[in-house]
């Protein structure tokens, strides 16, 4: 019917992006079915629910048009035109019906699913109030409540991150004073290392010289056993003349005779 209207220029453009948002709807709404989480079936409709503004905004448009043109036009393109208009109007109250009944799918969705979360295993049908049964002031107060403990649940976020904050500088501190423990017991190390390596060289020194002495403690202890060794053989063979030149270990001298020439006397 609309490719037989007679439209100016303005009211085809009108028309067509209408017809445009319809289209639009019906896919957004084909989509809506297959989509199974309830959060994105509701960012769905609101998306949807954009469009019918749109639409009804444009409904008005050429509804204003047809107005103003409607002294030029026949009046069998008025009435033409006004069957259009009526005939928009009514596909579009079709899709503001279908949204109603999936916002109240979708709200049902949330009360179960609230319900269960609060520890209930299968809510009666009686405490079970839908969205579009509840009055605006139970809505607001709803919303409220949910404000409140939306609110609450981000104080103990605060306090949650505040604690891991206090948690979290109290290890800075800890591993900083670590830290600084660990570069004191390297120090403490090389200096030990350092005081072994002394302590070994001292070692070796006090090994040579003890290596010296001992050499000479043997060369003295040889010298005396000799002296012994000829003590003991003088001892026992004091006629041995291979020792005579020994102090103290010589024979005595036989006593000699002096002769004294004294007026021709010889003395004894």
């Amino acid at each position: 019917m609309a490719s037989n209207l007679k439209m100016t220029p303005k009211l085809e453009q009108i028309h067509g992006e209408i017809r445009d948002i319809f289209r639009a709807l019906a896919n957004g709404f084909q989509k809506l079915d297959k989509i199974k989480d309830s959060n994105r079936q509701s960012n769905q409709l609101e998306e949807l629910t954009g469009k019918m503004r749109d639409c009804k905004k444009l409904i008005k448009d050429f509804d204003r048009e047809i107005k103003d043109e409607g002294a030029g036009n026949p009046e069998e393109v008025n009435k033409q035109l006004n069957d259009e208009k009526q005939s928009m109007i009514k596909e579009l109250n079709s899709y503001v019906a279908l949204r109603k009944t999936y916002m109240n799918t979708i709200g049902n969705k949330k009360l179960e699913l609230f319900d269960m979360g609060a520890g209930a295993s299968e809510p009666a049908e009686g405490n079970v109030q839908l969205a579009s049964e509840m009055s605006n002031q139970e809505l607001v107060n709803a919303g409220m409540k949910t404000m409140d403990e939306t609110d609450q649940a981000i104080e103990r976020s605060k306090q949650v991150v505040h604690q891991t904050i206090e948690v979290g500088t109290q290890t800075a501190s800890t591993l900083k004073g670590q830290t600084d423990q660990m570069g004191r017991i390297v120090n403490e190390l090389d200096s030990i290392q350092f005081s072994i390596k002394k302590a070994s060289q001292l070692v070796k020194e006090i090994g040579r010289q003890v290596a010296t002495d001992k050499c000479i403690m043997l060369f003295l202890f040889l010298i005396v056993c000799g002296v012994i060794a000829i003590i003991v053989v003088k001892i026992v063979n004091p006629n041995n003349k291979d020792i005579r030149d020994i102090p103290g270990l010589a024979p005595p001298v036989p006593s000699r005779r002096l002769l004294y020439v004294r007026t021709g006397e010889l003395y004894d």
